[in-house]
């Protein structure tokens, strides 16, 4: 039997760390290469005052502290801290702690280096990757410190809440306001007003005459292109003084209500004051309002409504594409009058126009974009039309209108007017209003009684009922008012037309595309020798062409 042997004792030591001596002593004379991060968010007089005084503040501490080296400030005028995307300074200063120029970083509060509690954990948790501390002054925290975190973490939510509270209070201060219908004017920007002595808007009139001419030749028929040509050969400033023209700015003037002294308030929204992304609204995120009537006019509300027909009528256009071509036939053209108005009166498609080539002379001619598609498949009797001839043939046919006597004109604007009449709409209207108010008080009544518990249960039938009769009734306002905004702009329209037969009764003149956009809605190839020509209002006039 062998002696049993015994375990000897388990023994841990610990391992001394290794010491640099030259890294030592470098470390202990080493400066802490130290910045200062300042931000106000707002650009008031105050504010300004306080973001001077951190500046300074902060260069006479670590310039003051031996162990320190001073790297510089960097500090963000009248910005938000609830996102980082715009601090240049901020920016800035994280570059520069990637590169290893910053050790340390000084600031006043957690609420001041960030409002967004994940912006705060991002970067606190990013430089100390890279041994870059944060010191918080008010907090009296380093994000290095084990648990700062868990600290940070509290304070950056306070702070994000904070924020949180006054973007809630300034969109409650922006309903009031819109309910009361008060509309705000960023006259900088905004072509054609300027703020009058009342600190209301005011037309500017140079401004207003470029507002003018932009709807004038819109409705003229120049296309958007045409438009930022003319007016950068003109050198007429844009809304703000600096840049060149876009087509999205003259859509823009083109389509805003304020133009006829009217506005409509929160058209977008800013969806949380965390993203700060902007929203079209459809009335159901904030309510929205119509202003009617709150400044001067520039532009008249039928000419306004006109221009909107006019915007719906291009971009509507139906596409049709010719075998062989690039583009569809579906976007406006300025070019040529008749891309618009030119149709096969077989098969109802536009013409287009083509150049042939006869006898080494080029010679251009129209021809329906489903025969040059398809041949004869769908339209087989469409005539070729030469430009010259058909040209001559719409001028004929407008030259005969415009010689017709008063009486004719005159029984020709009844006739196209009679459609435009409807009284009927405006008594029906006031009906409408009359219910409305009687719904509203009913409802109004029934709150009262349960809120007073005169009454033991709610009637929700009764509620659901006159809630959907009332959004009935008010659609019908809407359709009445969209008649009326209608049968006003066709009475312009119509006056103009008018106003140049008139003129040109004693005056012929040659083809020209402007007066053919102006005064005709359609022109309907029938036959080789015979066209339709349809005026603005539905006028038609049967006019024959020499073969």
């Amino acid at each position: 039997m062998q002696p049993t042997t015994a375990t000897p004792q388990k023994v841990v030591r610990k391992i001394p760390a290794k010491i640099n001596i030259a890294e030592e002593i470098k470390q202990a004379h080493r400066q802490l290469r130290v910045a200062a991060y300042c931000r106000v968010s707002t650009a008031q007089e105050e504010q300004l005052n306080s973001y001077d005084v951190q500046v300074r503040y902060y260069t006479e501490k670590i310039r003051s502290e031996p162990k320190w080296a001073f790297v510089g400030i960097f500090a963000d005028r009248g910005l938000s801290g609830t996102s980082t995307k715009k601090r240049d300074e901020f920016n800035k200063m994280i570059k520069q702690c990637r590169r290893g120029k910053i050790d340390m970083i000084i600031t006043k509060s957690i609420s001041r280096f960030a409002r967004n509690t994940a912006d705060v954990l991002k970067y606190v948790r990013m430089l100390k990757e890279i041994g870059v501390d944060i010191f918080f002054e008010e907090q009296n925290i380093h994000s290095t410190q084990p648990g700062a975190e868990f600290y940070i973490t509290i304070y950056g939510s306070i702070a994000q809440s904070e924020s949180e509270n006054i973007s809630a209070n300034v969109i409650w201060g922006k309903n009031q306001s819109a309910k009361e219908g008060k509309v705000a004017f960023h006259y900088k920007n905004f072509l054609g007003y300027r703020r009058g002595e009342d600190g209301k808007p005011e037309i500017d009139p140079e401004e207003a005459k470029t507002v003018k001419l932009i709807y004038e030749r819109f409705l003229a028929g120049d296309s958007m292109r045409g438009i930022v040509e003319m007016l950068d050969n003109m050198d007429v400033p844009i809304p703000g003084g600096q840049g060149k023209w876009h087509r999205s700015t003259i859509c823009s003037i083109l389509q805003n209500e304020r133009y006829k002294g009217d506005a409509i308030i929160n058209k977008t929204y800013v969806v949380d004051c965390l993203s700060k992304k902007v929203k079209r609204n459809d009335g159901k995120a904030r309510p929205m309002y119509f202003v009617e009537n709150n400044h001067p006019a520039i532009i008249d509300p039928a000419t306004f409504g006109r221009a909107q027909e006019e915007l719906a009528r291009r971009t509507g256009k139906r596409k049709v594409k010719q075998k062989g071509t690039k583009t569809e036939q579906g976007r406006y053209s300025s070019k040529y009058a008749l891309t618009e108005l030119l149709v096969c009166g077989e098969c109802g498609t536009p013409y287009r126009r083509c150049t042939w080539t006869v006898k080494g002379e080029k010679k251009p001619v129209w021809r329906c974009i489903n025969r040059l598609d398809f041949g004869k498949k769908y339209c087989h009797h469409s005539p070729t039309m030469e430009e010259g001839v058909l040209q001559e043939a719409v001028m004929a046919a407008i030259m005969r209108m415009a010689k017709q006597s008063a009486d004719v004109l005159g029984t020709l604007k009844l006739h196209i007017g009679m459609g435009l009449k409807n009284d009927d709409g405006e008594n029906n209207r006031l009906d409408i209003q009359i219910r409305i108010a009687e719904i509203d008080a009913e409802f109004k009544a029934m709150l009262q009684a349960i809120a007073t518990d005169t009454v033991e249960e709610f009637d929700e039938q009764r509620a659901t009922a006159l809630m959907a009769e009332k959004n009935s009734l008010e659609q019908q306002l809407a359709q009445y008012d969209n008649a009326q905004q209608e049968k006003e702009n066709a009475e312009s329209r119509l006056d103009e037309i008018f106003t140049i037969l008139d003129g040109l009764e004693n005056h012929p003149m040659e083809y020209d595309d402007r007066l053919v956009r102006q005064v005709l809605e359609c022109v309907v190839v029938e036959l080789k020798e015979k066209i339709k020509v349809i005026f603005a209002g539905g006028l038609e006039v049967e006019q024959t062409i020499p073969v």
